[in-house]
């Protein structure tokens, strides 16, 4: 079987974060070059992505993290059961920026819409990502609004949960790449504050570390909860990279393995 990854493509990278709906169509493009040269060199890529624009934002002002409630928002929806529908449909239409990028650039893809075949959040959800597995086909999913068991009906299953679950679960995982805007990789200093020495070039479990987590828009955990999962997806045995899919040419240098600038998770093999 040919090398694999699983690419996560932040949300706030390839959408305006602070503008609903709103792609970052020039940079799309560009990096679903970066991950078409990459699959010309014979990596197979499965592409997670983030929603940014086409997902917190709702989602926060409606609770749908939290799941059923009373909350009334004034955006257009006028119940939480529409809001969740209408998140479905913008990361439907966002998922399908994503492939017509990757369409345009030589590939062919495979959606997966968590909604339809994933129940409950965390790491923990029950679904099949066997169908996930890469091939010469990319298969695309993201973070989506699922049915929760239970009183709480719905929740937030979070892409980077998606991002672990694939990455010990499918067969042939060479690595694992965290694409982000905004940063180099996991820095010592807000991003705003950060020079060149406070990238963490390299990770270790007594490093500290600074995010930014917009908290009046984001309902996942933000860099936070990628570090948790990148280390363990490193304990699993799998090198993950944190790049900064901004900078021209540092994605497609992640995806082939070659030195980048970035924050990398050593594998360590459990136990």
């Amino acid at each position: 079987m040919a090398p694999a990854v699983v690419l996560k493509l932040g949300g706030g990278l390839i959408t305006e974060k602070a503008r609903l709906t709103t792609v970052q169509s020039d940079r799309l493009e560009r990096l679903a070059i970066e991950i078409a040269n990459a699959a010309q060199q014979g990596v197979h890529v499965l592409v997670v992505h983030g929603a940014g624009s086409f997902g917190h934002l709702r989602a926060k002002v409606w609770g749908l993290a939290d799941g059923r409630s009373n909350v009334q928002a004034d955006d257009g929806c006028s119940n939480q059961d529409e809001a969740v529908e209408r998140v479905r449909a913008d990361m439907m239409a966002l998922a399908e920026h994503v492939t017509g990028a990757l369409h345009c650039a030589g590939l062919v893809t495979s959606k997966h819409p968590p909604h339809r075949w994933a129940v409950g959040t965390g790491t923990d959800f029950l679904g099949d990502v066997s169908p996930l597995q890469p091939s010469t086909i990319i298969p695309v999913t993201w973070g989506d609004v699922v049915p929760v068991d239970g009183p709480a009906e719905f929740g937030i299953l979070s892409g980077d949960d998606l991002v672990h679950r694939c990455a010990v679960e499918l067969p042939n995982i060479l690595r694992v790449v965290f694409a982000m805007g905004g940063a180099d990789g996991v820095l010592r200093k807000p991003p705003h504050e950060a020079v060149r020495e406070d990238l963490i070039e390299v990770w270790h479990d007594g490093a500290e570390f600074v995010g930014v987590h917009a908290a009046d828009m984001d309902v996942t955990g933000g860099i936070g909860l990628k570090v948790q999962r990148a280390r363990s997806i490193a304990a699993h045995g799998i090198e993950t990279l944190f790049v900064n899919g901004e900078v021209e040419g540092r994605l497609e240098a992640a995806l082939l393995g070659r030195p980048v600038r970035g924050t990398r998770f050593p594998s360590t093999q459990k136990g």
